[in-house]
């Protein structure tokens, strides 16, 4: 608990074309891990364009770690299917969260990553100063797989007596990205 820096509330808004492995549709779930943590949202039935709008919350205690999102098709009667996955880094959203914008108008965007080979975002990705939070979304482009993204939303939450981000822990992650 001591090394506790905070919590990353994620929020899995929806699958957007999500590859079919039942006859004709998929009963879609995500799956969130990071390190030993693993949450898990609620199964929608028939459906590749499934809305979850679910909040799962993940504490932050190395923000090296990457955060690993996998899709998979619930099956009675056998092993869940794979429908892709994707992985990311919360190191841009923490340096922003370091810079202490308080007051900014609503909708500010204060920083935006670029999609690439090293990430998993199917668009730009934008860091906003919405009702006095930072929040960012991303639409993750799933990989081993023919089709399929995933919307998300992070938000940092603070807890009291948490070492926080001012005692220069992204230190490592600026030298190893270079940001």
């Amino acid at each position: 608990m001591e090394n506790l820096m905070g919590l990353l509330r994620v929020h899995v808004l929806r699958g957007v074309n999500l590859a079919v492995r039942d006859v004709v549709s998929s009963d879609p779930y995500v799956v969130i891990k990071m390190g030993k943590q693993k949450l898990k949202t609620r199964v929608v039935k028939n459906n590749v364009n499934p809305e979850w709008n679910e909040d799962l919350t993940l504490s932050i205690s190395d923000p090296n770690l990457p955060i690993k999102l996998t899709v998979y098709d619930k099956d009675t009667f056998s092993l869940d299917d794979k429908m892709g996955d994707a992985e990311f880094y919360i190191t841009p959203f923490l340096e922003a969260l370091k810079m202490r914008l308080e007051g900014l108008p609503n909708g500010t965007i204060v920083t935006k990553i670029q999609p690439s080979r090293e990430n998993c975002l199917a668009e730009e990705s934008h860091i906003v100063w919405t009702d006095g939070k930072l929040v960012q979304n991303l639409f993750l482009r799933l990989r081993n797989v023919e089709v399929g993204e995933v919307k998300i939303q992070l938000e940092w939450i603070d807890i009291p007596g948490s070492r926080g981000l001012a005692n220069g822990c992204l230190h490592h992650i600026r030298e190893q990205y270079r940001i």
